[in-house]
């Protein structure tokens, strides 16, 4: 996803390449974000129009998908699935709540540390699919309303993913896209995010912390529960989480081994998957493979390598370079400007449509600054772009997956998630935390 603008000469009936890539383009992102058609068919109807269409060649089509960002989140997925069904997710859970003695405001606490921690080192949908069941779970032993650690969880996962290159997937694809190590992404990303993370607390307890209120009979139910029986298979687990521990060693040492995240993960998963199958006979070893490779968010994949087709044909076109101009030029080339709008543009938008096309799109963009400001002037951007996508998810119901997989739960336990309501508590705190953002950005690197 780096070639200049060039002109197409196979254009179907011979129209402007630029006109024909972005009607694909528009097309595509109003059918994704309408919710019409599933999110991976659509991407994938988008990149094959943009190859039948001439604006691409099969081989330039291919050339644009990033495989490392494709490779890390599949191999990621594998470890977070054997991981899982250790039961250790739930371990942790229990074992907070009975740190802060049940106490429903410290339970809420101990649980937005816990998601933010594994967000930032798993993923946040992962983390969220993991810890909201358990969650609904204490909340009603405690007879306190979930909504409160529903909504904070949304939060901590979102900001905690934020932190590392792992943690959400705009961080994955930015770091491949600029060649970020994993070390860059905590060194630059983790003050801001544990500032905001603190800021964004206070406003929830001063809204809902001081009426939160469990009897004793409750709490001590909760006290009672037997987090060592949460752990179905030890050896697993060690095993898991010896192989976890390697693979963030191994990216925090990938830059000056020349290796890319999706190497280190990669080779993660078939090390742990050889140790959870390798004592099983071969019928029972291909069950276990299969299970764990069912685990993969094969929508999410497949969404990715359309989006990265249809994303390189505008970019080919030579529309991403155009718009890169103009917001240079909106900004009348002023760098600190730039990157502000690049900020709250990304924090606006990812509010209300998902943050992985836009990313998606954003990252060429950037790339096309290179001539204004130089390449090695680009890393601000980059943190700009980061901080907007992820944290601006937060703003809406609908800004980032791992929000709609614990509105999908509380739904299904009889609690839901309303739209606006989440909306006017949600947005302006996603403001509060960019704010806190731009004064970061600001005074670190402008």
């Amino acid at each position: 996803m780096h070639g200049e603008p060039a002109s197409v000469s196979h254009v179907i009936f011979g129209l402007p390449p630029l006109l024909v890539s972005l009607a694909i383009f528009v097309a595509t992102y109003a059918i994704v974000i309408s919710e019409k058609l599933n999110r991976a068919v659509i991407a994938a109807l988008g990149a094959g129009l943009m190859i039948l269409s001439g604006v691409l060649t099969q081989l330039e089509a291919v050339h644009g998908i990033d495989f490392n960002t494709i490779g890390l989140l599949t191999a990621m997925m594998v470890i977070v699935a054997i991981t899982q069904k250790t039961g250790v997710f739930q371990y942790v859970a229990i074992v907070a709540a009975k740190r802060v003695k049940a106490d429903p405001w410290g339970l809420l606490v101990m649980m937005a540390v816990v998601t933010a921690v594994f967000s930032a080192f798993l993923d946040n949908v992962t983390t969220v699919l993991l810890v909201t069941p358990v969650i609904l779970l204490i909340t009603e032993a405690l007879g306190v309303p979930p909504y409160p650690y529903l909504f904070t969880v949304i939060f901590a996962s979102n900001i905690g993913g934020t932190a590392t290159l792992i943690g959400d997937p705009p961080n994955i694809m930015i770091g491949s896209a600029a060649n970020l190590s994993f070390n860059t992404f905590l060194l630059h990303l983790t003050p801001v995010v544990l500032v905001v993370f603190a800021a964004t607390l206070l406003p929830i307890w001063l809204v809902w912390g001081r009426t939160l209120r469990a009897t004793p009979e409750a709490r001590a139910q909760v006290m009672a529960f037997d987090e060592k029986s949460a752990i179905t298979d030890p050896r697993l687990l060690k095993q898991a989480l010896a192989v976890i521990g390697a693979v963030i060693f191994g990216f925090m040492i990938a830059h000056p081994l020349h290796l890319e995240p999706a190497t280190i993960a990669g080779f993660g998963a078939a090390l742990l998957l050889t140790l959870q199958v390798v004592r099983h006979d071969a019928e029972h070893q291909t069950e276990e493979v299969a299970h764990a490779l069912r685990e993969i968010e094969w929508v999410t994949i497949f969404f990715f390598v359309g989006l990265f087709v249809v994303v390189t044909g505008i970019e080919k076109a030579g529309a991403l370079k155009l718009m890169a101009d103009w917001i240079v030029a909106a900004t009348q080339g002023d760098y600190k400007a730039t990157a502000m709008a690049i900020l709250w543009v990304s924090a606006v938008l990812s509010a209300v449509v998902d943050n992985i096309p836009f990313v998606a799109t954003m990252i060429p963009v950037i790339q096309n600054m290179a001539p204004t400001f130089g390449a090695d002037n680009l890393l601000p951007l980059w943190w700009a772009l980061s901080l907007g996508a992820c944290l601006g998810g937060n703003g809406t119901l609908v800004g980032a997956s791992a929000n709609l997989v614990v509105a999908g739960f509380a739904e299904r336990a009889g609690q839901p998630i309303r739209f606006k309501t989440f909306l006017l508590m949600a947005f302006p705190l996603m403001l509060m935390s960019i704010a806190i953002s731009t004064v970061y950005l600001y005074l670190r690197y402008l």
